[in-house]
Order: C-alpha cells, then sequence, then structure tokens
C-alpha cells in the first residue's frame, strides 16, 4: 500500500526516466523549424559539423539535440516521414544505454 502511494506520489521508474527525457525531446522539436529550411547539401554538411565538433572534445550529449533533430529533417525530405516524439525518447534511451521497447506502431 506505501509502495502504490509512493508511485502515484512520484511515478513509476519508467515516468519519471521519461520525464527527464522531455526537454531534449522538446529542444529537439525546437530546431526543426530551422533545419527546414537549410538546403539539401547544408543538411547533409551537418555531418562533417559534428565530427569537428566531437574531434575538438565537445561531449556527444552536447550534440543529441542537433543531430537527432538532423536525422529526423533527413528523414522527412528522403523518406517523407517525419520521426514521433517517441522514437526521439527511444533513440535517447539507447544512447543512455537503457533498453527501449516500444509498442507496435510506435517506431
Amino acid at each position: 500500500m506505501f509502495q502504490s502511494f509512493l508511485k502515484k506520489v512520484f511515478g513509476s521508474k519508467h515516468d519519471r526516466q521519461m520525464k527527464r527525457m522531455r526537454p531534449l525531446v522538446n529542444r529537439i522539436g525546437g530546431l526543426e523549424e530551422s533545419l527546414k529550411k537549410l538546403s539539401d547539401a547544408d543538411l547533409k554538411g551537418q555531418t562533417a559539423r559534428f565530427r569537428e565538433r566531437l574531434s575538438n572534445g565537445e561531449p556527444l550529449d552536447d550534440i543529441l539535440p542537433e543531430a537527432f533533430a538532423t536525422v529526423r529533417e533527413a528523414g522527412r525530405r528522403t523518406l517523407g516521414m517525419r520521426h514521433y516524439d517517441v522514437q526521439m525518447i527511444g533513440g535517447i534511451a539507447m544512447h543512455r544505454g537503457m533498453i527501449a521497447e516500444m509498442r507496435t506502431g510506435e517506431g
């Protein structure tokens, strides 16, 4: 009974992890409009910029929102499909070494 009370107050471990990922997903979404304005060549050039930033010592976690937003835009352009937020969360979870289980239809 006490555990169910704590779960109601604080949420499950899954709920807390999802809540921590939400700001990253919001940052990814916030970059969407600016990436839509890039030419195909400029979008492709993002990869070289990411590599340079990483080689200069910038942590992968700092690049993650821009990299995921770039992948989302590339998918939209090449496949005509946009990654859903839940798919971004799955990618973030895997980046963090977690197991990401998605329901059928979620990616």
